[in-house]
């Protein structure tokens, strides 16, 4: 994979930000380089907090939505929420679920099987919703695009009310685009055209948060019991990789703070199993510990399960930690294994030169497409389809790079397929098998890419010499946390470092200590964890190289000190 270091340009006045705001001008730049513009603006990225966010009421059809559940319940009417098997949807199940019960609904929930019902709501959830008699069908985190669902679930004579945060499908091209609504009682996704909502990035437990607070406030239930489904919403904000930006961001970091003495006995528990300290928790752990286990119910048993351990207690809790925390040791196995017969295929079968990789792996289990897939799209830098066989048919999972949007190219090629949604970045597909080479060919034929959108672009926030860091700033950039997509750690370069010694540690060999010097022969301690020991061979004492990274503080023994954490390198020139 190529890879090419851009240094943002943008501009401000660094030194006045720095003044106004009491912050280092290096901080100032980084928020800059984050699209933060305004001195406001900045404040708030800084200092803002949820009572920053905009009103729920903004959403449209929140205002219908709320009256129309409030009606229900007034009537004792029966209400199921239909939720998603990745923790997104679990967590906005969670929300809604407990959030109904708390104004004495008659609620229950239902979650799809990810092999046998398919993502969404369908036609088997609502046969049985009839045959038990429920009245309500409310959705989070689907229904966007299930138009004939939701016609068949009112022609049965129930209300549906759909809570989503998907792409709206449409028909046409370009400015011939409209907009396709599934013909529900009422529709709150932000990405609706006629929707006023000026934060349009919400993940669907977001959306379910902001659902809970509009009934609350309805309700007149005080503020303070929505702290449970703050730290929920941060953490499918996290786990289905939003940006953190705006609105995301502040329910990130005050989601974390709440994280840190957590009401949600099933969550605190989860921690514990994985050797979490809830105080120092950080949007690392939710992305890549916490939600891994709760996607891995939905994976290989089913989200139900996930779910349960959120509305648990007590020693129940514990258990349900136990159980998530071993499925996901096993899908992490699984996942390995996928990834090797992913780059053999992509190696060997002469697809290396499509612009988009449609990778056929039947023996991979259908849950793990997605994780696969991805993790091919780290290593390529080209958007990837994972497609494996279903009991009908084939089914797939995709990843994308920023210039090719899953979800507008499968439009395109929906002549081909039995199914499909997502996002710009990410998209899940159904076709008949015979369909696989004809829509292999015309996803690459109509790709829209060339060779330098698969050169993989590290930005670099200020070219720094390590002696300009210091402990306070390091302890300054702890302002700008949570760190993800969209608020991307600091990165920093240096050129002409000499390698002085290399030592290659680490149960697993993956981490490599260096000791560097600069031009003017100051020491610098760094390690590198990405690809340690293919770097330990390629990187020789005595060479000139230049490095991305970012500053640490390394404690051992009770001793501090400063240290890079190598995030890229090449041999100076």
């Amino acid at each position: 994979m190529k890879e090419e270091w851009r240094v943002y340009g943008k501009k401000a006045d660094f030194k006045g930000l720095s003044q106004h705001l009491g912050i280092d001008q290096v901080t100032a730049r980084i928020i800059r380089n984050r699209n933060v513009e305004s001195g406001e603006e900045i404040y708030a990225y800084l200092y803002g907090g949820l009572s920053d966010s905009p009103s729920p009421f903004l959403l449209k059809d929140m205002d219908e939505t709320v009256d129309i559940l409030g009606n229900k319940i007034h009537d004792g009417k029966p209400v199921r929420i239909i939720g998603d098997y990745d923790v997104d949807g679990v967590c906005a199940t969670y929300i809604l679920v407990t959030a109904l019960k708390r104004l004495g609904a008659v609620v229950d929930y239902d979650i799809p099987d990810r092999v046998k019902d398919g993502y969404g709501i369908n036609v088997n959830i609502i046969e049985r919703a009839a045959d038990d008699g429920i009245d309500t069908l409310l959705t989070c985190d689907n229904g966007i695009a299930a138009w004939s669902q939701i016609t068949y679930a009112r022609s049965l004579g129930m209300t549906v009310l759909v809570t989503d945060h998907h792409e709206v499908p449409f028909d046409g091209e370009g400015e011939g685009k409209t907009e396709v609504l599934p013909p529900a009682d009422a529709v709150i996704n932000p990405h609706q055209a006629a929707c006023p909502y000026p934060f349009k990035l919400l993940c669907g437990a977001a959306v379910a948060y902001k659902l809970a607070a509009a009934l609350y406030e309805t309700w007149n239930i005080p503020e303070e019991e929505l702290s449970p489904f703050v730290e929920a919403a941060a953490l499918a904000t996290v786990g289905d990789v939003m940006v953190l930006q705006g609105e995301n961001r502040i329910l990130v970091k005050e989601g974390l703070k709440r994280m840190a003495h957590s009401r949600i006995p099933g969550l605190n528990a989860l921690m514990e199993v994985n050797g979490l300290d809830p105080r120092k928790l950080g949007s690392y752990h939710l992305g890549f510990v916490i939600g891994p286990c709760l996607n891995a119910g939905g994976r290989l048993d089913t989200a139900k399960k996930s779910l349960a351990l959120f509305l648990a207690e007590g020693q129940e809790a514990e258990a349900l930690a136990w159980e998530l925390k071993e499925l996901n040791d096993q899908r992490k196995d699984m996942t390995a294994k996928n990834v090797e017969a992913g780059i053999y295929y992509i190696e060997e079968t002469g697809i290396k030169d499509d612009p988009v990789y449609v990778v056929y792996l039947p023996d991979c289990h259908e849950s793990l497409a997605g994780i696969v897939a991805g993790k091919l799209r780290e290593r390529y830098q080209h958007p990837v389809f994972v497609i494996t066989k279903a009991a009908s048919g084939l089914k797939g999972s995709g990843r994308s790079i920023p210039s090719y949007s899953m979800y507008e190219r499968l439009a395109a090629c929906r002549e081909y397929l039995t199914a499909f949604g997502g996002h710009p970045m990410a998209a899940g597909l159904s076709l008949p098998e015979e369909n696989l080479e004809p829509l292999r060919a015309a996803l690459n034929e109509n790709s829209g890419l060339s060779e330098p959108d698969f050169v993989k672009r590290l930005w670099i926030d200020v070219p720094m010499p390590f002696e300009y860091v210091t402990e306070k700033l390091i302890e300054e950039f702890r302002l700008l946390e949570p760190f993800g997509n969209g608020n991307e750690k600091p990165l920093f370069a240096q050129k002409n470092l000499t390698v002085r010694t290399k030592n290659l540690f680490g149960k697993n060999r993956n981490v490599l200590k260096l000791l560097l010097s600069d031009e003017m022969g100051r020491n610098i301690p760094a390690v590198l964890f990405q690809d340690a020991e293919k770097a330990e061979e390629r990187l020789f004492c005595g060479e000139k190289i230049s490095v991305a990274y970012y500053p640490d503080i390394n404690e051992y023994m009770g001793r501090r000190s400063l240290q890079m954490v190598i995030q890229s390198w090449f041999p100076a020139e």
